[in-house]
């Protein structure tokens, strides 16, 4: 059976040696004038190491993937984007179940020759006929009528697109 402790004597708490030494190398290395304390292997974690690139490098870097970005868009933008060739449909009327009679107003740089590219389509949203049409150059009028063979019967007609007639 254990004695009970009492209040006058002196009692040793054992530890293992690593602890003795780690708490004597803490005091040591604190009392020599090193700010950071040294702590005993396998504890508290890993300490962070310095970084290996500099803070500067990641702003810098998403900065340039930002300034290419906008460079592409821009060179798309110029090369695919807004045409200054228009066409507008003034006014369509199915004239048949097997044709379309179509007029459109047509925006042109310089008064050049221009073709653009006409489509009807079915109820169910098929395309059901499709032609091109001319404007020449120096033509009077920027106003186009066309009639466009269908193979069914045509419920819209569209402009698919204008260009510099070839």
């Amino acid at each position: 059976m254990m004695e009970p402790l009492s209040l006058g004597r002196r009692y040793s708490i054992l530890a293992d040696a690593s602890d003795n030494t780690a708490r004597t190398s803490i005091v040591t290395s604190i009392r020599s004038g090193v700010t950071t304390p040294t702590f005993p292997p396998g504890r508290y974690g890993r300490r962070r190491e310095r970084r290996a690139t500099p803070r500067w490098v990641l702003p810098v870097l998403i900065t340039g993937v930002v300034v290419a970005g906008l460079a592409v868009s821009v060179g798309y933008y110029q090369q695919y984007g807004e045409s200054e060739y228009q066409a507008q449909v003034v006014r369509s009327r199915v004239v048949s179940s097997s044709t379309v009679a179509m007029t459109l107003r047509i925006t042109r740089p310089d008064d050049e020759a221009t073709s653009c590219t006409v489509r009807s389509r079915a109820y169910d949203g098929a395309e059901v006929g499709r032609a091109t049409v001319t404007l020449p150059a120096g033509a009077a009028d920027d106003t186009v009528g066309c009639s466009l063979h269908t193979s069914r019967m045509a419920y819209t007609a569209e402009v698919v697109g204008c260009g510099p007639a070839h």
